[in-house]
C-alpha cells in the first residue's frame, strides 16, 4: 500500500505550521507537463480583478447601518427613538429621530461617496488593456480577464498587471529595470533578472513554445521575499531546475523602465498579488481624548438614569397625596386604573429617560470628527514645514490622532536618515594599517594623503586587492546618463558614472574608491568591469552573490579574474567580520575602526580569501541546494553562508560620514525642555551612535553614561549589572528632587543609559522560573530616571519591543516613534503616534505612519505648536459639549418640581431638535478650529509650555467636574432667574409684562 498520501496528510495536519509550507504549481502558458513528468492538477486561483471597495449596491444600506450602530452613542439614541415610538412620551419622536437621522445620513453619504470613488478606481484598473501571448501571437484583453499561468508582455513605462515571473527581456543580458514607487515609495531603478534558461526567448513564437512548470509558495504580503523554482522541460532530457527568488519576481504596481519589453508568466493575480495583500489597514489607534470622551459619556449616562429615577420616585410620592393622583382635569380611564403599578412606574421611568436624554450630546462625535478632519489641514498648509530641497511637505495619513501630538511623553527616534542626513561621504580607508584620505579629483588625477608610510611591495598588492574588493562587493547599478547637450555617454568614456543603489553606503564607498584611482564601470553579460590606476580595464566574472541581511550584517561576492583566480570578497560590520578572520593586521585595523566610531563615522571591514576550483564547486552545490529549496530556504541559505564566509584574511576598513541633520540638536534640546524623553534606537555600533547623541545634545558633557552592553555582560552577570545601576541611579533620585519628565535639573547628576540588542534580548527573555517581569521592571525603573537612552545594534522587532515595553508600563505614557526606513515601520506601528520621515531609504515609513514630515527639525513645530493647539482646542470642544447640555437639560429637571412631575417639556420641539445639531455645534466648531490662546512664536520660544497640558491635563476629573458644576450653576441662574423675573406677572400677546399692581414694563 502506498502510504505517501497518508504521510503527507499526517505531516500537514498534525505537524506545526513551521514544518509544512503550502505551495502551488503554475503551468506556464497552461501547457500540461510531458508524460511521465508529474500529474497535471489544475488549481483554482482568482482572476485579476482588484476590489478595494467596501460596499456593493445591495449591501450598502444594511452594512453601513450595522457599522454605524456599533457606536454606543448612535445605538443609545436609536433605543431612545424606539421608546418614543412605543410608549406615550412627553416629547415627539422627531426630537430624537431627526438628529439621529441627520448624523447617520451625513456619515452614510460621506462613506458612500468615498466607496463610489473606490469603485470607480477599481473599474479603471480592471478594464486596463493587457497584452497576452496566445498561440504564438499577441492578444489584447482587459486586465480582469488575466489568469494564473498566462504569459504577458509588458512594454516600457507600463505597470505590471499582476505578479509575474520574469522570463525574458529585450535586453541581451536578460535584465530589466523597474521602479517600485507605488509599492514602497522608492524611485530608484532596481534590476531584475530573467530565468537563465528562458532569457533567450525574445519573440512571441519562442515564448509560446516554452514548456515549464513553476512551484512556489502560496501568496503572502512580504514585498521582499519570494521562494520558488522553475522546471524547464526539453524533448530529450530531464527538466532543468532553477531557483526563483525576489530578483525574478516583478510585482504588480511596479513600472518597467529603460527596457523595451519583457515577457513574464502570471503567478499571483487579483487580490492574491502582494500589492493587494498589503491593502489591509493598520490597527486602529485611539487617542487619550477619545477614551476620555467615552468615560464622560458613561458618567453622563449614569447622571441621566439617576435623574429619571429621582423623578419617577418623586412623582409617586407626590401622587400619593389625596386628589393629586387624579386631578379633575386629567382623570384616568378604567384601563389605566387597572394597570400594574410596576409597569406604570417602568413606563414613567422610560418617559423621564426620554425627557432628559438630551444631556447626552448626539452630535458630539460628528463635530469632533469634523474638527479633526478640517484641523489637519493646518499641518499640510504649514509653509514652514515644507522642504524646498526635496519639494516635499508634511502629510497627514490619519486625523484621528491630532490632539495626541500634544500629549507625547516619549519620543523614540531612529538615527540614520532621521537624526542624520543619510547623505554618505567617504572619509578614509585603512589598508594593512595604512590610512588613505582622498581629496577632490584635479585634472583627472586623485590627490591622496597618506597618514602612515607607504606600503611595501606586499602591501601594495594588498592595497590594490582592497580597492578591487570595494569595486566588486556591492549591488550597484550603473545608470545610463542622457546628456542634454550631447549623446549618451558610456561609463568608459572618461565621464563620471552615475551609480544607483538601495544603500547610500555602497555608493559612497564606490565613489570614494574612484577618487583613489579605481573606478567601477558596469556589469555586462555577468562580467563586472573596473578601471584601475593605469586606466586598464579589468574584467571579473560574477559567480555568486551572498546578499546582505540585517542578521549577518555582511555581504559577499565570489568572482573569477581574467587569470582564472577565484576570490571571495566580504564586507560588513566589524562585529561580523573580525570573528571570521584568521589572518591580517587585526589589532591596527580594529584600533582605527574604534577611533573612527568615536568620531561618529560609519565603519565597514573588508576581508577576502582565495578559492580553488574544487572549493568553489562545493560552494556552488551547497548554494544551489539551498536556493532550490521551497521549505526553510532562508534558514538553509543562512547556514550555507555561515559555512562559506569563514577563514577570511582581513584587508582593511572604511569610514563614511553621515552628517547630522540641520537643527536636529535644537529640536532634541527643545523636546527635552518640553518634558519629553528622547530615546535613540539604532542598528549602529555603540561608539558611532554615542558620538551622534553627543552631537545632537541628547547626551551632554556632564552626563554620566551607564552601560548595559555585551562587553560589560562578559565581565558581570545581567543580574549584577542591573542591580548595580539601580542602586546608583535610584539612590541619587531618592536624595534629590527630580523632574518626572526630563533630566535637565541643574542641581543633580544627569544619567544616560546605553544598551545593545544582545543585552535587551537577555532582559526580555523569560527566566528559568518562567518569569520575565523582574528584569523588565528593574530595567524600566533605571530608564525612567535617565535623561536619555541610547539603544544600539537593534533589530527592527527589538525597536518595537522597546516601544511596547514603555507603552504598557504602569504609567501608560503616550509614545511617539519617528523613522525613515522600512526597518522603522514596526516601531512606528507600535507607538501611539507614528511619524515617518520622507527620506532616502524609501517611503515605507511614511506610508505606514500616521503623519509624515520632510525633516526631523519639523517635529519641533508639529509637537510644540500644532500638537499644543490641537489638544487645547479639542479639550475645550469636548468639555463645552457636556457643559452646554447640562445648561440645557438641568432646567428641565428643575421644572418637574413645578409641574407635579407630569413629564411636561420646558422647551419647544424645534429647540429640542436643533439645539445640538445646529444652534450650539457650529459656533464651538469654528472656535475649536481658530482658537490660539497664545501665539505660535511664544510656543516655539518657550517649550516648557508643553508641560502645562501633559498627561491629559485639561480632561482630568477635576476639570471635568468643574465644567459640570459650572453647567449646573448656570442652569440654576437661567431657571430661577427667569422664574423670579416672571413671578406674579402676565405676558401679553405683544410681549409686554403686566404685574399684579398694574404697572406696565417693557421686556
Amino acid at each position: 500500500m502506498d502510504c505517501t498520501l497518508v504521510r503527507t496528510l499526517v505531516r500537514r495536519y498534525c505537524a506545526g505550521e513551521e514544518d509544512w509550507v503550502d505551495s502551488r504549481t503554475v503551468y506556464v502558458g497552461h501547457r500540461e507537463p510531458p508524460p511521465g513528468a508529474e500529474a497535471y492538477i489544475p488549481q483554482r486561483c482568482p482572476d485579476n480583478r482588484i476590489v478595494s471597495s467596501k460596499y456593493t449596491f445591495w449591501n450598502f444600506i444594511p452594512k453601513n447601518l450595522f457599522e454605524q450602530f456599533r457606536r454606543i452613542a448612535n445605538f443609545y439614541f436609536l433605543i431612545i427613538f424606539l421608546v418614543q415610538l412605543i410608549i406615550d412620551t412627553p416629547t415627539s419622536p422627531v426630537t430624537s429621530g431627526l438628529p439621529l437621522f441627520f448624523v447617520i445620513t451625513v456619515t452614510a453619504i460621506k462613506q458612500g461617496y468615498e466607496d463610489w470613488l473606490r469603485h470607480k478606481a477599481d473599474s479603471a484598473v480592471n478594464q486596463c488593456p493587457v497584452h497576452f501571448v496566445q498561440h504564438g501571437r499577441l492578444v489584447r484583453k482587459q486586465s480582469r480577464k488575466l489568469r494564473v499561468g498566462d504569459i504577458v508582455m509588458v512594454k516600457e513605462d507600463e505597470t505590471f498587471p499582476c505578479d509575474l515571473i520574469f522570463l525574458s527581456s529585450s535586453r541581451v543580458d536578460g535584465t530589466c529595470h523597474v521602479t517600485t514607487a507605488s509599492l514602497d515609495g522608492e524611485s530608484s531603478h532596481k534590476t531584475h533578472y530573467a530565468v537563465q534558461d528562458t532569457k533567450g526567448f525574445r519573440t512571441e513564437e519562442d515564448i509560446d513554445s516554452l514548456h515549464a512548470t513553476i512551484e512556489c509558495e502560496q501568496p503572502q504580503p512580504d514585498l521582499y521575499r519570494f521562494v520558488g523554482r522553475i522546471n524547464v522541460y526539453s524533448d530529450l532530457n530531464d527538466p532543468v531546475v532553477r531557483p526563483l527568488g525576489s530578483e525574478n519576481l516583478l510585482l504588480r504596481g511596479a513600472t518597467l523602465k529603460n527596457t523595451e519589453k519583457i515577457f513574464g508568466v502570471a503567478i499571483y493575480t487579483g487580490m492574491e498579488t502582494k500589492m493587494a495583500l498589503n491593502y489591509q489597514s493598520k490597527s486602529q489607534k485611539r487617542s487619550a481624548v477619545e477614551k476620555s470622551m467615552n468615560v464622560f459619556l458613561i458618567v453622563y449616562l449614569c447622571i441621566l438614569i439617576s435623574k429619571a429615577l429621582i423623578n419617577t420616585v418623586m412623582k409617586y410620592v407626590w401622587q400619593s397625596k389625596p386628589f393629586q393622583d387624579e386631578p379633575w382635569y386629567n382623570q384616568k380611564t378604567e384601563a389605566e386604573r387597572q394597570r400594574n403599578l410596576l409597569l406604570r412606574a417602568f413606563t414613567d421611568f422610560l418617559a423621564f429617560m426620554v425627557l432628559f436624554n438630551y444631556i447626552i450630546p448626539v452630535s458630539m462625535y460628528v463635530t469632533v470628527e469634523m474638527q479633526k478632519f478640517l484641523g489637519s489641514y493646518f499641518i499640510t498648509w504649514d509653509e514652514e514645514m515644507f522642504d524646498e530641497a526635496t519639494g516635499e511637505g508634511p502629510l497627514v495619513n490619519t486625523s484621528d490622532l491630532n490632539e495626541e501630538l500634544g500629549q507625547v511623553e516619549y519620543v523614540f527616534t531612529d538615527k540614520t536618515g532621521t537624526l542624520t542626513e543619510n547623505n554618505m561621504e567617504f572619509k578614509e580607508c585603512c589598508v594593512e594599517g595604512h590610512v588613505y584620505v582622498p581629496h577632490a579629483i584635479c585634472n583627472g588625477e586623485a590627490a591622496i594623503d597618506m597618514i602612515d608610510a607607504s606600503p611595501g611591495a606586499g602591501g601594495r598588492e594588498r592595497e590594490e586587492l582592497f580597492f578591487r574588493a570595494i569595486c566588486l562587493c556591492h549591488t550597484i547599478q550603473v545608470k545610463d546618463d542622457d546628456e542634454v547637450d550631447g549623446p549618451r555617454k558610456s561609463p568608459d568614456s572618461g565621464k563620471r558614472c552615475a551609480y544607483i543603489s538601495s544603500s547610500p553606503d555602497e555608493v559612497a564607498l564606490v565613489e570614494g574608491i574612484q577618487r583613489l584611482g579605481f573606478r567601477y564601470l558596469r556589469l555586462k553579460d555577468n562580467y563586472m568591469e573596473l578601471q584601475n590606476r593605469d586606466s586598464d580595464i579589468e574584467r571579473f566574472e560574477l559567480l555568486e552573490i551572498l546578499s546582505f541581511d540585517s542578521v549577518r550584517r555582511r555581504m559577499s561576492v565570489i568572482v573569477r579574474s581574467a587569470t582564472g583566480e577565484i576570490y571571495l570578497f566580504c564586507k560588513g560590520a566589524d562585529s561580523s567580520i573580525f570573528p571570521r578572520v584568521i589572518e591580517g593586521k587585526v589589532d591596527q585595523i580594529r584600533s582605527r575602526v574604534e577611533r573612527n566610531a568615536v568620531e561618529g563615522l560609519r565603519t565597514l571591514c573588508v576581508a577576502y580569501k582565495r578559492l580553488i576550483q574544487e572549493e568553489y564547486e562545493g560552494i556552488y552545490k551547497l548554494l544551489q541546494a539551498a536556493k532550490v529549496a521551497l521549505q526553510d530556504r532562508e534558514r538553509k541559505l543562512a547556514e550555507a553562508y555561515e559555512q562559506i564566509e569563514k577563514d577570511l584574511i582581513l584587508l582593511g576598513a572604511t569610514a563614511v560620514e553621515d552628517r547630522l541633520q540641520e537643527k536636529a540638536a535644537d529640536t532634541v534640546e527643545a523636546l527635552q525642555k518640553a518634558g519629553v524623553k528622547v530615546w535613540v534606537l539604532t542598528g549602529d555600533k555603540v561608539e558611532t551612535a554615542a558620538a551622534a547623541c553627543y552631537a545632537c545634545k541628547l547626551f551632554r558633557r556632564n552626563t554620566q553614561l551607564l552601560e548595559v552592553t555585551t562587553k560589560r555582560l562578559e565581565e558581570q552577570s545581567l543580574h549584577d549589572v542591573l542591580f548595580e545601576l539601580s542602586k546608583t541611579i535610584l539612590h541619587c533620585s531618592a536624595s534629590l528632587t527630580r523632574d518626572n519628565f526630563s533630566g535637565l535639573s541643574a542641581d543633580m547628576q544627569d544619567y544616560g543609559l546605553i544598551i545593545d540588542g544582545a543585552a535587551l534580548s537577555l532582559i526580555m527573555k523569560p527566566r528559568e522560573d518562567g518569569s520575565s517581569s523582574n528584569y523588565r521592571q528593574l530595567f524600566l525603573d533605571i530608564c525612567r530616571n535617565c535623561s536619555a537612552v541610547l539603544c544600539c545594534r537593534m533589530a527592527p522587532l527589538q525597536k518595537a519591543q522597546i516601544v511596547k515595553l514603555i507603552k504598557f508600563s504602569k504609567e501608560h505614557p503616550i509614545t511617539l516613534a519617528i523613522g525613515d526606513g522600512a526597518n522603522d515601520v514596526s516601531m512606528i506601528l507600535e507607538a501611539h503616534v507614528g511619524i515617518g520621515i520622507i527620506g532616502k531609504e524609501g517611503r515605507q515609513a511614511a506610508r505606514n505612519s500616521d503623519y509624515a514630515i520632510p525633516k526631523f527639525k519639523h517635529l519641533k513645530k508639529m509637537l510644540l505648536v500644532h500638537g499644543h493647539f490641537y489638544y487645547i482646542r479639542i479639550s475645550e470642544l469636548v468639555q463645552y459639549f457636556f457643559y452646554k447640555n447640562v445648561c440645557f437639560i438641568f432646567p428641565q429637571f428643575l421644572y418637574q418640581f413645578f409641574c407635579g412631575f407630569s413629564q411636561q417639556t420646558l422647551y419647544d420641539t424645534a429647540y429640542l431638535t436643533l439645539y445640538n445639531i445646529s444652534f450650539t455645534s457650529l459656533p464651538i466648531l469654528l472656535y475649536s478650529l481658530m482658537e490660539q490662546h497664545v501665539t505660535m512664536d511664544t510656543l516655539k520660544r518657550d517649550p516648557a509650555l508643553y508641560r502645562d497640558i501633559a498627561k491629559n491635563a485639561l480632561l482630568r476629573w477635576r476639570v471635568f467636574i468643574y465644567w459640570t458644576f459650572l453647567g449646573v450653576f448656570d442652569a440654576l441662574v437661567f431657571f430661577f432667574g427667569a422664574y423670579f423675573m416672571f413671578e406674579n406677572t402676565t405676558v401679553t400677546s405683544n410681549g409686554q409684562i403686566v404685574t399684579t399692581n398694574t404697572h406696565m414694563r417693557c421686556c
